[in-house]
């Protein structure tokens, strides 16, 4: 899809990593620190198995987080370009995944999980070639 998506308009999309991933959904460097992305009330946010009716709803319909960015915490989770793997003990800047595996990052929580996760530091696994209606992706566009 992103390789057909960048032939099409000639720019140049791709999955987040892990790490821009999480520093967007906790609002950059205007983080309030929220639990969740943009308020520490998930309902305000987040569309989760509590009050999503089990299915998905068009983005933009809850409130925005810190950078004005819309359903960084439930909906759907959220494809990562990095592998899954642990992280490293020791601080790093922009980390990216191990450089082999066979599942990869999810972020996020969805519509049909409980509420704990959509919270911004929550992850998840699946492998790349898993289909299931509570997966999506967001795309960036690199410079």
């Amino acid at each position: 899809f992103i390789s057909r998506l960048n032939a099409l308009t000639g720019k140049k999309f791709r999955l987040p990593t892990e790490a821009e991933w999480e520093y967007a959904a906790r609002g950059g460097n205007k983080s309030r620190h929220y639990k969740y992305s943009g308020s520490e009330n998930p309902d305000a946010v987040a569309w989760y198995g509590g009050n999503s009716n089990k299915k998905t709803h068009p983005v933009g319909t809850k409130y925005p987080n810190e950078l004005g960015l819309y359903d960084m915490s439930g909906n759907v989770w959220e494809w990562c370009q990095d592998l899954y793997g642990d992280y490293s003990s020791s601080p790093q800047t922009n980390p990216t995944g191990p450089s082999s595996g066979t599942c990869r990052v999810l972020r996020s929580g969805s519509w049909y999980d409980i509420a704990r996760n959509s919270r911004t530091s929550n992850r998840g696994k699946y492998a790349s070639s898993a289909r299931s209606p509570d997966l999506g992706l967001r795309l960036f566009l690199s410079e």
